[in-house]
């Protein structure tokens, strides 16, 4: 699930990348113990990173921190569709073609390749996992999941409270397939709190195992499992998205319901207190459909989003207690964590890319001047601008007039427009569909003049704040004169003040003598008028 609106720069790390650096992010993850860790990667599907590299959990092949970004030159044009991160922090990364690559802390064997030295560069994880892809990954604090495109869960690394699954607690070495419970099923979901894991099956069911000192698992006991145990008080409801915490859960049904379990110590399940939950609890039961449930094993901070788009969010933020789900002013559970979250890390991989859903504006502004869906051209300087005349008709009365007094279906399709330039006429049509105008001052005077013609008030004052904030002593004169040509008495009125403010300097430039006579004669009257020649 993609979020929108998203601004990356809103992590301070990122802080390091140039405004040109930041365009080129598509996905990014900001991890480790104090969100001192970046990957991103490009539109061209190249991996960078940069940071302090605690463990080696950049992958660069050394130890050395980077506040430059560096290139992954291994994961070159791989185009990345799950990411997850520990806190050692090691990092799990699973491609498009289905590789699973991991690298970082390894003291537990988390990476899954047999022994514990550090990963320092991303390894290619392939034992048990033979014509396997894998298509999600998870990480706990030292131990790993991965999903598989055929719905088998894999975990291995750290197992000291059995999440692993495999029925005991010795620590797994390589990738070893969950079965028990979860035999038979297809999995759909993994998430891991600290060390604990759960599952989500295809049918809406819920499975969890390993640690549950505060009920994280939520099957109403607070002992540990070995392997996998469903979660029964879900019976009968459809889970569609499971997220873990540090210590505690949220699951979100397939009508909009939310229920949370666990450790509350910050008020992180939202029930209103700080009580811990063995079982499922529904909470936000007064709030309209959630659609979205945010969490990460690394903090204790929940966050919610429904369906028109509204943010909630809960547990530590910043160090508080909220108790109670909160309204943000967010338009997207990313920034609950960029903002609040303790480290401020990531809940997911975080997509820069929108869901393919764009506003009205955003749509007016990619069609304008478009050949492939415009019905009508106008012609200037020998120059075509592609509209739409439905959206002409809309936005302008001057347009809305003319199609309705003189235009006929059979009509040639092309209007010819000789006394505007095409600069300006481009910079009017493209001001119906975007709002804004971006001209220099000298053009805006002629953008001014049509304005003025077609009766665009919003387009004036537009015009006239370009033409005050561009003005110089080099082209005061020219605005001055256009100002009065164009009947506009307030830009008039600024543009003579700025010309008797800077008369000395003025007429050092000859910027007198691009002005006609009676203009001059005029202008000399009123600064007189005004005491401009007193000393």
């Amino acid at each position: 699930m993609t979020a929108s609106m998203v601004d990356v720069s809103k992590w301070p790390l990122f802080s390091l990348l140039s405004t040109e650096e930041l365009a080129t992010v598509r996905q990014a993850c900001v991890f480790g113990t104090s969100a001192n860790e970046a990957i991103y990667i490009t539109h061209g599907n190249e991996v960078f990173v940069i940071g302090l590299n605690s463990s080696s959990c950049l992958g660069t092949g050394d130890s050395l921190s980077t506040v430059v970004p560096k290139k992954l030159d291994f994961l070159q044009g791989k185009k990345v569709v799950s990411l997850s991160y520990g806190s050692g922090p090691h990092v799990l990364l699973a491609t498009e073609d289905g590789q699973l690559f991991a690298w970082g802390h390894n003291g537990y064997s988390q990476l899954g390749n047999g022994n514990t030295n550090q990963g320092v560069s991303p390894l290619l994880i392939t034992a048990n996992l033979q014509n396997k892809k894998v298509r999600e990954v998870a990480c706990g604090s030292h131990h790993s999941m991965a999903l598989t495109q055929d719905g088998e869960v894999f975990a291995w690394g750290y197992n000291n409270c059995g999440q692993i699954g495999s029925g005991s607690t010795a620590n797994q070495p390589y990738p070893r397939r969950v079965t028990g419970c979860l035999q038979g099923k297809t999995a759909v979901g993994i998430t891991c709190g600290q060390t604990s894991s759960m599952a989500l099956i295809d049918n809406g069911e819920v499975y969890g195992w390993g640690y549950n000192g505060n009920g994280q698992l939520g099957i109403g006991n607070n002992g540990n499992q070995l392997t996998p145990c469903r979660l029964a008080v879900l019976q009968g409801l459809c889970m569609q998205q499971i997220v873990s915490g540090y210590s505690h859960c949220l699951a979100l049904t397939d009508e909009g319901l939310l229920y949370s379990w666990g450790a509350n110590t910050y008020g992180q399940l939202g029930t209103g207190n700080k009580n811990n939950h063995l079982s499922p609890v529904q909470i936000m039961a007064d709030k309209e459909r959630i659609v979205e449930v945010a969490a990460c094993h690394s903090t204790h901070t929940s966050a919610a989003k429904t369906q028109s788009g509204q943010v909630y969010m809960w547990g530590q933020c910043r160090g508080q207690s909220i108790i109670v789900p909160h309204l943000t002013h967010f338009s997207n559970t990313d920034d609950v964590f960029a903002c609040f979250g303790t480290p401020s890390v990531m809940w997911r991989l975080m997509s820069m890319e929108h869901d393919g859903f764009m506003t009205v504006a955003e749509a007016l502004k990619k069609e304008f001047d478009n050949p492939e869906t415009s019905d009508l051209k106008f012609s200037v300087d020998g120059k075509c601008i592609h509209v739409h005349k439905a959206v002409l008709k809309i936005r302008c009365e001057h347009f809305r007039s003319m199609f309705r007094s003189q235009w006929t279906e059979d009509q040639q399709e092309v209007i010819e427009i000789g006394q505007f330039s095409y600069p300006v006429y481009r910079s009017f049509l493209q001001f119906l569909y975007t709002d804004t105008v971006d001209l220099p001052p000298e053009d805006a005077i002629g953008l001014l003049d049509l304005a003025t013609s077609y009766c665009e008030n919003r387009l004036k004052r537009l015009c006239q704040q370009i033409i005050k904030r561009g003005i110089t002593v080099g082209n005061a004169f020219t605005l001055l004169s256009a100002a009065i040509r164009y009947d506009a008495e307030d830009l008039e009125l600024f543009c003579f003040r700025f010309c008797v403010n800077h008369l000395t300097q003025v007429t050092q430039t000859g910027a007198f003598w691009q002005v006609d006579g009676a203009m001059l004669k005029e202008f000399i009257s009123k600064a007189s008028r005004c005491g401009a020649f007193k000393n």
